[in-house]
């Protein structure tokens, strides 16, 4: 989508901010100088006379592939483009071969990429999100301030986690948008979409994994549906589709969403949407009024109106659905964004983590509880309560090692590692476990998380990113050239 001019302007801006916050990261250009030379000189090796080598595992030699520019990314040039609409004008869904990934990807993003203080290895570091300042004119001292930016270095292990784990979720995101089309079913682009996260992020129990279920809620359904085995349902061309999905390192979750549709008449609606979240992004900020946000995004969204089948309907904020503040194994941390104006007061502070998301519809402007449940979650501050059922220690003890305070779904339960591989192997699906899931719901120890709805006929979309307010600025950890 072509940026507004407003937007072209702050970026031309946000090109010097990004430069003055991440100064200290200047001495990743001689490592990255160093792998170009290092590639220079593997492409003069090849003119020699060849050399009888050994054989590579099959790992290694994609490995190797990717990294030479020679694999099925033509040469490291990306150059496959999506079916959906209203992605970034030019991007395109193997935008990592640039950066030595196989297609489709298969390498380990921690193999791609260093930490900003291992100066050592011969990789360029974590992509570095989109830079933004802070706004009020009481932040105008962070850009330039040296005691700020002494903090930062301190953090810099919290920033690389989050970086690690944003470069997995665009990474694993771009290659779903390569086979997100009408005709897929939804459990299967479910189960692929997170086999490849759990790939990319080299999956270990509860250091590195999947954050939570992935969402592909449709039409009139905002939130929280993901199929449970059995469920074949198929995304047809005119369904609109919310994928939300998350990655984690150590805890540290990423949260990003896009709004996936095939009929352009649904344009104005996704693009409502977007702009929305992109205002509350700009709004948001050390010292910044939770209200204020949501009164900048619905100001966004309710601007605009869609036409469907001869009837125009304007665009709707949904008023009880709110962007959320993310502690470490808690993707809700306490703090809710509201997307509409409201009398919340509370103040965003320095090195928190926010998810800043919007939805709108065509409805009512009001979600409610419906259909078959499929996400779970132990609740973080869960009491501790007497278990009498043996089902339910034996569920509890496996949702406490695997998934901890991460939600979870139905379908992982039934996987035949029981949602991690790395913790139970082939070995840790459950059996018979829906009476004692139900017990552990009853008595507060669990919460379920049912899809939430507007009015069936509707339509609604929602678009997400994660942010992190550092000392000097605001990094949009996981934006890329999608969305």
């Amino acid at each position: 989508m072509t940026a507004s001019e407003d937007e072209k302007k702050d970026a031309e801006t946000m090109a010097d901010v990004d430069q003055e916050c991440d100064d200290d990261n200047d001495d990743n250009d001689p490592a990255d100088n160093g792998a170009e030379e290092g590639e220079g000189a593997a492409a003069g090796k090849k003119k020699k006379k060849k050399k009888k080598k050994k054989k590579k595992s099959p790992s290694a030699a994609a490995a190797s592939t990717a990294a030479s520019g020679s694999g099925p990314g033509a040469n490291g040039t990306p150059s496959k483009i999506a079916e959906c609409r209203l992605l970034g004008e030019g991007s395109f869904t193997d935008y990592y071969v640039a950066h030595g990934q196989t297609e489709p990807p298969s390498i380990p993003v921690v193999d791609l990429f260093r930490s900003s203080d291992d100066t050592s290895a011969q990789l360029p570091p974590f992509p570095t999100g989109e830079i933004q300042e802070h706004p009020l004119d009481s932040n105008s001292h962070r850009l330039t301030s040296a005691e700020l930016r002494h903090d930062e270095r301190l953090a810099s292990s919290l920033y690389d986690q989050l970086r690690h784990a944003s470069e997995v979720h665009r990474q694993v995101r771009h290659h779903a948008q390569s086979f997100v089309r009408p005709g897929i079913k939804l459990v299967d682009m479910c189960t692929r979409l997170e086999n490849l996260n759990r790939q990319l992020v080299q999956e270990d129990g509860l250091r590195r994994g999947i954050g939570f279920p992935t969402g592909c809620s449709l039409n009139h359904v905002a939130a929280h549906y993901t199929p449970n085995n059995g469920d074949d349902t198929v995304l047809q061309y005119d369904d609109v589709m919310k994928v939300d999905f998350g990655t984690q390192i150590d805890g540290r979750i990423i949260d990003s969403a896009w709004t996936v549709a095939f009929n352009p008449r649904y344009d104005p609606l996704l693009e409502a949407v977007k702009e929305a979240t992109d205002a509350g992004i700009r709004a948001a900020g050390i010292d910044v009024r939770l209200c204020d946000v949501g009164e900048a995004i619905q100001e966004v969204m309710e601007s605009y109106e869609v036409e469907l089948d001869g009837k125009t309907f304007p665009v709707k904020c949904i008023r009880n659905l709110n962007g959320h503040s993310i502690g470490p194994y808690q993707i809700h941390a306490g703090k809710s964004v509201p997307i509409v104006k409201s009398s919340d007061e509370t103040k965003m502070e320095e090195n928190e983590i926010f998810a800043i998301e919007t939805f709108g519809t065509t409805g009512r402007g009001y979600i409610v509880e419906d259909l078959e449940c499929s996400h779970y979650m132990k609740n973080f501050h869960a009491p501790h309560v007497p278990l009498r059922l043996s089902g339910a220690k034996k569920l509890l003890a496996h949702v406490n090692k695997t998934f901890g305070t991460l939600a979870f779904c139905r379908r992982w339960l039934e996987r035949e590692d029981g949602g991690s591989f790395a913790v139970n192997g082939n070995k840790g699906k459950q059996e018979k476990y829906l009476g004692a899931l139900k017990n552990l719901c009853d008595v507060g120890i669990v919460q379920p998380y049912p899809p939430l709805v507007d009015v069936k006929g509707c339509y609604t979309a929602q678009y997400e990113h994660t942010l992190v307010l550092r000392p000097t600025c605001k990094e949009i950890l996981s934006r890329g050239d999608d969305y």
